[in-house]
């Protein structure tokens, strides 16, 4: 027997002087609920009703007791109701994660801007280029580059980071601006260790060839800050993603190489502890984040 199921059971023959409608209205039979009923005052050990062919009335232990089950039923109505509310307004905290640099340059005026779009959320935002357990360290909602490995998390993609290889234009007029991948061979390359760590670039020519160059140069980092200060500072060719080259790229401080040729893209991913039952504060961060990763996104970064 559940007990709540025969609380609320007993609540109702009370209300309604009847097993027969209240057996109506729980879509059961008349015995099933005369047999819940019965079962809650074995339970007790107390006589909860008096039956009798005019209908049923309270007994007096049965008063206190209709009383108590009613403020009760009344309480988990009342948690049930606020958990659903909640579930379906955008309020709360929100717990968002991210890489680093891109936390830092994108992922934070995007969530300025959810933010004052629904003036109830709180948000807790944090940086770290490690791949955190969503849930150990409570995160609502995680912005991921790259290939996602396969879990049980829920995930949403959002759209592409591409990259693009620059350098200054001083060191191109002291070293030569390559006109083919192989030709990067003889340039300082100033190297991101965190992707492109393996000491070659993988570039794909207009005629669809992929091509793998071999790249060594003075400069390597984890850090794609260092990396475009370096670049800026006429120390070599580096790759770059386009959201952190946009800036110097737009002013002259910098230039791209090799244009016609791609670096590979990275996937941006929404990524959440579970596929299913979204709390509305979630789904709707990332559906605001959907509509923000369209061709060329990166040049619209304020």
């Amino acid at each position: 027997m559940d007990r709540f199921d025969a609380m609320n059971l007993f609540v109702r023959v009370v209300e309604s002087g009847s097993f027969t409608k209240v057996a109506k209205e729980f879509a059961t039979t008349q015995p099933t609920v005369t047999k819940q009923v019965a079962a809650l005052e074995a339970q007790l050990k107390v006589r909860l009703l008096n039956r009798n062919t005019r209908g049923v009335s309270l007994t007096e232990p049965g008063a206190l007791y209709y009383e108590r089950c009613k403020a009760i039923l009344g309480q988990v109505s009342e948690a049930e109701e606020v958990v659903q509310v909640r579930q379906t307004q955008v309020n709360g905290l929100l717990r968002v994660g991210s890489s680093v640099a891109f936390g830092r340059r994108v992922v934070v005026p995007l969530v300025l801007e959810f933010m004052a779009r629904h003036p109830q959320v709180k948000v807790d935002l944090s940086f770290d280029d490690r791949y955190t357990d969503l849930v150990a360290q409570g995160i609502d909602v995680a912005i991921r580059l790259g290939k996602l490995a396969d879990s049980g998390l829920g995930a949403r993609s959002l759209g592409q980071n591409p990259w693009a290889l620059v350098a200054s234009p001083t060191y191109l007029r002291r070293h030569g601006t390559p006109r083919k991948p192989t030709e990067l061979r003889g340039h300082d390359a100033l190297i991101y260790s965190s992707v492109q760590g393996d000491d070659f670039w993988r570039l794909r020519t207009p005629a669809g060839e992929l091509v793998n160059v071999p790249v060594s140069g003075r400069m390597r980092s984890n850090n794609l800050s260092a990396l475009l200060a370096a670049t800026r500072a006429h120390l070599g060719v580096a790759a770059l993603p386009r959201y952190v080259a946009a800036e110097s790229l737009a002013s002259g401080r910098v230039v791209e190489v090799l244009k016609t040729c791609q670096l590979p893209e990275q996937e941006i991913h929404a990524v959440f502890p579970s596929p299913r039952l979204l709390p509305q504060k979630v789904s709707s961060f990332v559906a605001f984040m959907q509509g923000r990763f369209e061709a060329r996104w990166w040049e619209q970064l304020k």
